[in-house]
């Protein structure tokens, strides 16, 4: 499921980076992941991706917690329980906690990035599974050198949703980074339309954006989409993506709690 969140991983330094409008602690998005590698789309698993306020003893920090778990039934031919979550400052999203723990297929690795901005710094510590070792784990633990902006994956998600939009022009184009398996990565993405779109939540205008990976092929051709609502909550209600072995996409099904 990494190219999902690869997919929606955007930002527009182009615009004005304004304080979180968009959403607020107990909102809960649901949608359903298709998948093709012979021309027919099949639905394969539920992702969520839910907020919620956690107190802390220096103040209260939002969490963003994203979940991607595939329909009993292929279990058996892939089955995929990953949870990705960040803790961040309510209003500007700056990201101080981020935990990814995936397993795929029997491929298991957890991620964990502790942010220091001011050192521009991630102390990082990942865990896989390996017959190698007496524990079955093995960890390696690193301090990694960031740029200013860098986010996790799953905050820069939710930072989308926080520029202001409206204000860029059709054309307009951007890079930005994210920090994902200790490495940063390039994005190019375009604002490629404003287009009107059937969802499960009925006809929604939304902003129509293109995404491509720098140096990266992760995603292939120029046909990878994130379509958000021309709204003040700029729900994510449509994806599609292209990959070496297939194409997917993502269709909202469900969105409670919404702040606007």
């Amino acid at each position: 499921m990494k190219h999902f969140f690869i997919l929606l991983a955007l930002s527009f330094s182009v615009l004005t980076s304004a304080q979180n409008n968009a959403f607020k602690g107990g909102e809960n998005l649901t949608f359903t992941a298709g998948y093709s590698m012979s021309g027919l789309m099949t639905d394969f698993a539920e992702v969520t991706m839910a907020t919620s306020d956690v107190k802390t003893k220096n103040g209260t920090l939002l969490r963003l917690k994203t979940k991607a778990t595939t329909y009993s039934k292929w279990d058996n031919f892939f089955k995929i329980r990953d949870l990705y979550e960040s803790y961040v400052n309510p209003k500007t999203l700056t990201p101080y906690l981020y935990k990814r723990d995936i397993n795929e297929g029997g491929h298991y690795k957890f991620v964990k990035y502790n942010f220091n901005h001011k050192t521009r710094t991630v102390k990082s510590l990942i865990r896989k599974k390996s017959k190698n070792f007496a524990s079955g784990f093995w960890d390696k633990n690193e301090t990694v050198k960031i740029s200013s902006g860098t986010k996790d994956i799953v905050t820069t998600i939710y930072h989308l949703r926080t520029l202001d939009i409206k204000k860029a022009s059709v054309g307009d184009s951007d890079t930005f980074q994210v920090l994902f398996d200790n490495k940063e990565m390039r994005f190019r993405f375009t604002y490629a339309a404003k287009e009107t779109i059937n969802t499960a939540l009925g006809k929604k205008e939304c902003y129509k954006l293109r995404i491509n990976l720098i140096n990266n092929n992760a995603l292939k051709g120029n046909d990878n989409f994130v379509w958000l609502t021309a709204d003040e909550n700029k729900i994510p209600v449509y994806a599609k993506f292209k990959v070496a072995i297939g194409s997917g996409e993502l269709k909202i099904k469900s969105a409670t709690g919404l702040k606007n």
